[in-house]
C-alpha cells in the first residue's frame, strides 16, 4: 500500500464522516433520503452569499457552471468542483503508478475514498481562497472576505457529505451525478420558459421608445417559447418578425432557439440508442449447466465518468489561469515584465472586459481558446470558428478515451474485478475452464477496447451538441441523459431487489 495513504490515515480520522447504514435501507427510505438532498442542493443553488455583490468582480466559472452544478453567487459557489477534481487528481496519481493500491482490499479501498475525501475539503479551501483573493467578488474588506470564504467552506462540507450520504447507501445512485443532473434540468427549463428584462440593447426588438426622444428596454423573452410567442404575435399584428435565420438560430442566444430544441431532442434520442449497444458474453452456472445468462459490456461501458473528469481539467485549467492572467502582481498578463509571460501569453491569454460591462468573463484568445466551443452555427461558420470547432472535438474526445481507460483500473470494474465477481457468484463462460484468469482474458479483449470507443463516442457527441446550440452545454445533456438512464435502472434493480431478495447477488447490490 502507498505511504502517501498511510500519511494521511490521521487526517482521514478526523474528517466529518458519514457512517453507512447497518441495516437493509428500504427503497423508500432512499427515495425520500435522495429527495431531500436533492431540495437542500437547490435551496443552496439559490440562497445568496452574505457579503458580496454578485454584479461586480469577474466570474471565473463562467464556462463551466453547468457540469460543476454551481450558481454564481450562490452558497454553490464552487458547485461539485472540488469533489470532481479531487477525483481526478486520486485517479491520475493511481493511473501513473504513483500511489497504489489493492481496491479488492476493503481497508486499502476505505483508505482510498477517506484520502479523497481529505483532497476534496482541500480542493475546497483552495478554490475558496483563490476564487476570492483573485478578484471574483470585486474589492472586499478582511471581515468580508472572511465571512465569504467560511459560508464557501461550509457549503463545500455540506455537498461532500451530501455526496457521501447517497454513496453510502442511504440514498440512490450518486450526489454528484444527482446534482449535474438538477443543475443541466433547470438550465434547460430556464431556456425554454424563462422571461427577462432586456439584456442586449443593440437588437432592435429588444428597446422601445420612451416618448422622450430615447429608448428604454422593455421585457425580453429569453425562453424559446416565449421568444417564439412574442415573434408570431408581433407578426400578426403587422409588427417586426425576425427573419428566418435570427427566428430559429438566434445567434445572440443560440442556446434557447428553436433549432437547439431540435438539437437537444436529437442528441436525447442517440443518447438512448448508443445506450443498447453492448457486447454480451455468454455465461452459465458452474452448478446448474441448463441455466444461462450473458454478461452485457455497454459500449457506454464508463458511462459520464470520462466526460466528468475531462470537465473537471478544463474548469481547472481555464480557472487557475484565468487568476494567474488577472493578476497585475505576477505580470503575466504583459509578454514583458515576466521571463515566462511569452509562453504563458501563447497557452493561457484572455481578454478582460471593461469595467463597465455586464458579463466580466474573461474571454480566452489563445491555445485554451479550444477548451471552449463555439456556440451555435452562426459562431461556428464564422471566422476561425471551424478550426477552433476542429480543434476542440479533437481535444475532448481524446481527452474522454483517456480517462475511460484510466477509470476501468481504478473503479473495480477492469477484466480482473469483473471476472472475479463472476466467478465468486458461480458463473463461467461455456466451453472454458472456470477460472479467473480465463475469464480475464476474454473479458481484456472487450472491455478495455469497448471503453476507449465509448469515450470517444461521447466526445464527439457532446461537440455536436454544443456547436448547434443545445438548450444546455452538449455535455450537460449527454450528462443528464444518461444519468436519467442510470436512474431508471437503480430504481427497477431496488424494486426487483425488494420483491426477490435472493436477487440482490446476481444484481450487484449484495
Amino acid at each position: 500500500m502507498s505511504r502517501f495513504l498511510n500519511t494521511l490515515r490521521p487526517l482521514i480520522r478526523i474528517m466529518p464522516e458519514v457512517k453507512a447504514p447497518d441495516r437493509k435501507v428500504s427503497f423508500r427510505e432512499k427515495f425520500v433520503w435522495t429527495a431531500l438532498i436533492l431540495l437542500l442542493y437547490l435551496i443552496m443553488a439559490e440562497l445568496p452569499l452574505y457579503g458580496i455583490d454578485p454584479q461586480q468582480g469577474y466570474d471565473y466559472f463562467y464556462w463551466m457552471r453547468i457540469i460543476l452544478a454551481s450558481n454564481r453567487g450562490s452558497l454553490m459557489e464552487l458547485g461539485i468542483g472540488p469533489i470532481v477534481t479531487a477525483g481526478l487528481i486520486m485517479q491520475l496519481l493511481v493511473g501513473s503508478q504513483l500511489i497504489r493500491v489493492d481496491m479488492g482490499d476493503p481497508y486499502q479501498r476505505s483508505l482510498y475514498t477517506g484520502a479523497q475525501k481529505v483532497l476534496a475539503i482541500f480542493m475546497t479551501a483552495f478554490q475558496a481562497i483563490a476564487y476570492i483573493f483573485a478578484g471574483a467578488y470585486g474589492a472586499m474588506g478582511p471581515g468580508e472576505t472572511i465571512l465569504v470564504f467560511i459560508q464557501l467552506m461550509f457549503a463545500g462540507v455540506v455537498v461532500i457529505l451530501m455526496d457521501e450520504t447517497i454513496q453510502k447507501g442511504w440514498g440512490l445512485g450518486s450526489g454528484v451525478s444527482l446534482f449535474i443532473m438538477a443543475n443541466v434540468c433547470t438550465q434547460i427549463m430556464w431556456n425554454m420558459f424563462s422571461i427577462g428584462p432586456a439584456q442586449r440593447g443593440d437588437l432592435p426588438w429588444d428597446m422601445i421608445p420612451d416618448g422622450e426622444g430615447g429608448v428604454e428596454p422593455r421585457i425580453w423573452f429569453h425562453g424559446v417559447i416565449p421568444f417564439t410567442l412574442q415573434n408570431f404575435g408581433a407578426a400578426s399584428v403587422g409588427g417586426n418578425f425576425a427573419d428566418p435565420f435570427t427566428f430559429w438560430f438566434r445567434p445572440e442566444n443560440p442556446r434557447a432557439s428553436l433549432f437547439g430544441v431540435i438539437i437537444t431532442f436529437i442528441v436525447f434520442v442517440i443518447v438512448i440508442w448508443i445506450e443498447s449497444f453492448r457486447v454480451n458474453i455468454p455465461l452459465q452456472y458452474a452448478k446448474y449447466r441448463g441455466f444461462r445468462g450473458q454478461y452485457p459490456i455497454k459500449l457506454l461501458y464508463v458511462s459520464n465518468i470520462p466526460v466528468i473528469f475531462t470537465q473537471a481539467l478544463y474548469a481547472n485549467l481555464l480557472f487557475i489561469t484565468q487568476i494567474l492572467w488577472n493578476n497585475p502582481a505576477l505580470g503575466l498578463g504583459d509578454p514583458g515584465t515576466h521571463p515566462l509571460a511569452f509562453w504563458f501569453h501563447l497557452i493561457a491569454r484572455y481578454a478582460i472586459p471593461a469595467a463597465d460591462a455586464q458579463y466580466l468573463v474573461p474571454q480566452p484568445i489563445s491555445l485554451v481558446w479550444f477548451l471552449t466551443p463555439p456556440t451555435g452555427l452562426s459562431e461556428l461558420l464564422t471566422g476561425l470558428g471551424l478550426l477552433r470547432g476542429a480543434g476542440y472535438a479533437l481535444i475532448l474526445m481524446l481527452l474522454c478515451a483517456g480517462f475511460a481507460r484510466l477509470w476501468i483500473d481504478v473503479s473495480g470494474i477492469a477484466p480482473r474485478d469483473v471476472a472475479q465477481q463472476l466467478i465468486g457468484a458461480g458463473m463461467q463462460v461455456p466451453g472454458f475452464r472456470r477460472s479467473p484468469q480465463v475469464l480475464e482474458r476474454i473479458l481484456q479483449r472487450y472491455i478495455p477496447v469497448v471503453a476507449v470507443l465509448g469515450g470517444l463516442l461521447i466526445g464527439a457527441l457532446a461537440a455536436f451538441a454544443d456547436f448547434f446550440g443545445a438548450l444546455s452545454t452538449g455535455i450537460g445533456i449527454l450528462l443528464a441523459v444518461g444519468i436519467m438512464r442510470q436512474y431508471f435502472e437503480i430504481l427497477a434493480k431496488e424494486q426487483l431487489s425488494e420483491m426477490h431478495p435472493a436477487m440482490q447477488g446476481l444484481l450487484g447490490m449484495g
